[in-house]
């Protein structure tokens, strides 16, 4: 069985750039003219760190383990710290990857991936990269339609489900989890192979809304007994801080899985990605790196970390 391993160095690198050119243009600013590391440098580190979205607590964690691991060093050079980072980051996020699971990704039919999120994530455009994703691959894609707040939700995916030439399953219900229900038990007799469901965008503060998704959840097992296979956070890039605020409040409802990070063309904030691992103990599954139907990309730490460097 086929499964997706798109990997685009080039699409990574030109996504990440603002990111990077912060980081990077600051790292050299700042080491510049110096031949080994100072305290003070170190503190300044801590500093740029912050500023792409790691948070204070992650900054000072990496500087003083690069600080531990430098005083053991005659290497104390620029290019020494650069490459320490770099070890100090893929780390953080290998003990959270993914990684496809091969011939066993639908190990039983359909596989469910839930996507939820607050409004103007990009969470719409992301279920459509993500259904041209695995449609590429050959396999029968349906989409679930369960956002009933919003018309132009359904509009927006309808047009990317026409494009995409993927069918997109309806309901004149206005109960988001009698669509689901239904859109289950027609993909069990139609032979498709994953079913994506799209939910209304809700503020993690609405707390009507976030306990309609644990009756979602409840629905999505009552069909299949383990439940989502996937339930997918997709959280803008470019909010910062915000974005753990979100992800904390998600999964007090429902039991995420990971995140989608949209728009991180668009922000020199993707640090974030570092602090939301580490703080939620979840992976990031897949970088929205432009706007193009297929720029979506699957997360792999080590050429995320080093489209921030290179």
């Amino acid at each position: 069985m086929k499964f997706l391993k798109n990997f685009n160095i080039e699409k990574i690198t030109n996504g990440l750039e603002k990111t990077r050119t912060s980081l990077i243009n600051k790292l050299s600013e700042t080491f510049t003219g110096k031949a080994i590391l100072t305290e003070e440098t170190l503190d300044q580190l801590g500093e740029i760190l912050i500023s792409t979205d790691m948070g204070s607590k992650l900054a000072d964690e990496l500087v003083e383990n690069i600080r531990k691991k430098i005083s053991s060093n005659s290497d104390r050079s620029f290019n020494n710290v650069k490459n320490l980072l770099k070890v100090e980051l893929k780390e953080l996020l290998q003990k959270n990857i993914y990684e496809p699971q091969s011939d066993k990704v639908f190990h039983s039919k359909p596989r469910i991936i839930l996507v939820v999120g607050i409004n103007g994530t990009g969470k719409t455009t992301s279920i459509a990269k993500l259904a041209k994703l695995y449609k590429s691959l050959s396999y029968n894609v349906l989409i679930t339609s369960a956002d009933k707040f919003r018309a132009a939700a359904n509009e927006q995916l309808e047009a990317w489900a026409k494009k995409l030439d993927v069918p997109v399953f309806n309901s004149i219900s206005r109960d988001p989890s009698a669509v689901i229900y239904d859109s289950l038990n027609h993909a069990k007799n139609s032979n498709i192979d994953l079913v994506i469901i799209d939910t209304a965008g809700r503020l993690h503060n609405q707390k009507n809304l976030m306990n309609e998704l644990q009756k979602i959840e409840k629905v999505i097992t009552s069909v299949s007994k383990n439940g989502p296979d996937e339930t997918l956070l997709v959280i803008d890039g470019s909010t910062g801080q915000n974005s753990l605020l979100q992800a904390r409040e998600f999964s007090k409802y429902i039991s995420l899985t990971g995140f989608i990070i949209s728009k991180l063309d668009g922000t020199a904030k993707g640090g974030i990605i570092f602090q939301l691992c580490r703080e939620l103990r979840l992976p990031v599954k897949y970088i929205g790196v432009g706007e193009k139907i297929d720029d979506l990309l699957e997360f792999d730490s080590e050429s995320y970390v080093n489209a921030l460097f290179n």
